[in-house]
């Protein structure tokens, strides 16, 4: 199942990749996220933020994903917070 996400998660990036001509920045700063934060970033991004809502955008994702049992809990926060740095990179 771990492998299953980080599957998906890897072509949700290298997809993005290709979506967003801007999001090389984000992307090469979600290559060095924990696997829960690649997914937290992945979801984000696949939502569509803009600068004035993507902290909410990023808030109902990393809560969704971690009440659907795909990230831990625990370290959800931190992760989200990791992720946020290269959400914004990715918007910029």
């Amino acid at each position: 199942m771990f492998k299953v996400v980080v599957a998906a998660v890897s072509l949700t990036i290298v997809f993005t990749a290709f979506a967003q001509a801007d999001g090389a920045a984000g992307n090469a700063c979600a290559a060095k996220l924990t696997p829960d934060g690649q997914a937290i970033y992945a979801a984000t991004v696949a939502a569509k933020p803009t600068t004035q809502n993507q902290r909410d955008t990023l808030e109902k994702e990393t809560k969704s994903l971690a009440m659907g049992n795909k990230i831990a809990r625990a370290s959800a926060r931190d992760n989200a917070r990791a992720a946020e740095a290269c959400i914004k990179a990715a918007l910029q």
